[in-house]
C-alpha cells in the first residue's frame, strides 16, 4: 500500500518529470515568432505546476495549502491548452505532444480530486466540529 508520503514524491516527480520533457520537447519546436510564444508559455505553464506543489508543501494553512493545489491545477488547465496549440507548429511532434498532453490530463485529474476530498473534508470537520460539555 502506498503511503501518503510516497504519493506526495511520486506526484512531485511526475511534475518534475513532465518540466523536464516539456523543455525537451520545446528545443525541437520550429524558430519562429509563434513557436517562441507557445514556447514561452508553455514552459511556464508546465513548470508551474510543480512548482506550486512545493509551495503548498510549506504552506501555512489547510486553505493555504488548498490554494497552491488550486494554482497547480490551474497550471495543469493551462498547459493543456498549450499542448493543443503547439501540435499545429510541428506534424512530427504530434505523437510526443500526445503523451505529455496525457500526462497533464492525469496529473489534472489527480490534483483536482485532491482539492475535492480537501474541501469536502474541511466541510465534514465543519459540520461535525463541536465540542462536548461535562
Amino acid at each position: 500500500m502506498q503511503t501518503n508520503e510516497d504519493f506526495k514524491q511520486q506526484l512531485i516527480n511526475r511534475t518534475l518529470d513532465l518540466a523536464r520533457k516539456t523543455i525537451s520537447l520545446v528545443d525541437k519546436f520550429p524558430s519562429k515568432r509563434s513557436a517562441w510564444v507557445i514556447s514561452d508559455q508553455l514552459i511556464r505553464a508546465s513548470t508551474s505546476i510543480g512548482a506550486n506543489i512545493i509551495e503548498a508543501q510549506a504552506a501555512s494553512s489547510r486553505r493555504d495549502f488548498i490554494n497552491f493545489l488550486n494554482h497547480a491545477l490551474k497550471s495543469g488547465n493551462e498547459t493543456k491548452f498549450w499542448f493543443v496549440l503547439s501540435k499545429d507548429l510541428n506534424q512530427k511532434l504530434i505523437k510526443e505532444v500526445d503523451v505529455l498532453l496525457n500526462e497533464t490530463k492525469e496529473l489534472t485529474k489527480i490534483l483536482g480530486s485532491s482539492i475535492m476530498t480537501l474541501k469536502n473534508k474541511n466541510k465534514y470537520e465543519k459540520t461535525f466540529n463541536f465540542k462536548l460539555k461535562f
